[in-house]
């Protein structure tokens, strides 16, 4: 495990999928998940080359057939340390000979963790060391507390959106496929009221995403304010009873259902030339301000 700190805020990162599993302020409060593992033992995956689950289980490249597991392979592999001081990590994935017989491209994947004040910033950066294209998504996981450690009922919790959010949520169907955008989203203004119901099926799923940030949190009270200046795509997940929610920011997202196309058609893929890097990050920056928010 690897620590990182300011005088603000700490984070512990595993270097099995460059996870992050603890995220404390200055006074040692929890801002993520229990990890209960009658619902999720899962903290902040690192989601790649894929995001959500593909149609079947498996892919198509050309005339070959490969199985990737939802939510790709980076979540269940050891990452190499590259760097670490004080505030900052970063931890390296690239190809093997297992990960060559079921995503068969020459990769780097370096996820840094840094803090300055009270924001932790996560970038993860794709590399493709191959001669030809590469395909990939990128998603981030996270699972907060609910309720976070500050006094506020479970109950007064709530998401607020940054931008005004008029698209439809996309239903979740068998496999975890996507299906149609045909569900009116909950929000009331800009603010989805946490609730498990909510939560009943499964995620709340925005293919299209209007925000770049939300606020999460009780009205008054400490807060998290979740940034993601490169995703184009947002899911939200709960399990009833959790104690824990995912505010999960996608460059990517699971095989539309029936889809059958090669992975270049999957909705939200990258295409990375050779030699090409592409870089997506998230914050999360603990606000102390107590004031009622909008």
């Amino acid at each position: 495990m690897f620590t990182i700190a300011t005088d603000q805020l700490s984070a512990v990162i595993n270097p099995l999928g460059a996870e992050l599993t603890q995220l404390r302020d200055a006074a040692g409060n929890e801002l993520m998940t229990d990890a209960d593992p009658a619902f999720w033992t899962g903290h902040a995956p690192i989601l790649f080359p894929i995001v959500g689950a593909l149609n079947g289980g498996t892919y198509r490249l050309g005339d070959q057939e490969y199985a990737l597991p939802q939510h790709g392979l980076a979540r269940k592999l050891l990452f190499e340390l590259i760097a670490q001081d004080a505030t900052s990590v970063t931890l390296r994935l690239t190809d093997s000979e297992a990960t060559r017989q079921v995503y068969p491209f020459a990769f780097a994947l370096d996820v840094t963790h840094a803090i300055a004040g009270a924001t932790l910033t996560t970038t993860v950066a794709a590399t493709n060391r191959g001669q030809g294209d590469m395909p990939a998504s990128i998603g981030f996981h996270p699972a907060f507390a609910w309720p976070l450690p500050y006094g506020q009922a479970r109950a007064d919790h709530r998401i607020v959106f940054e931008r005004d959010e008029p698209a439809r949520l996309s239903r979740i169907m068998a496999g975890g496929l996507i299906g149609p955008a045909d569900r009116d989203a909950p929000i009331d203004g800009r603010t989805l009221a946490l609730n498990d119901n909510l939560f009943a099926v499964d995620a709340l799923v925005w293919e299209s995403i209007e925000s770049q940030s939300v606020r999460y949190g009780a009205a008054k009270g400490p807060q998290l304010r979740i940034d993601f200046p490169d995703t184009p795509m947002l899911g939200i997940w709960s399990r009833p009873g959790a104690a824990f929610v995912c505010v999960e920011p996608w460059h990517g997202i699971a095989d539309p259902q029936g889809f059958a196309g090669e992975i270049w058609g999957k909705p939200g893929l990258m295409r990375l030339a050779p030699g090409e890097t592409r870089a997506v990050a998230m914050a999360v920056t603990l606000e102390q301000d107590s004031s009622p928010r909008t």
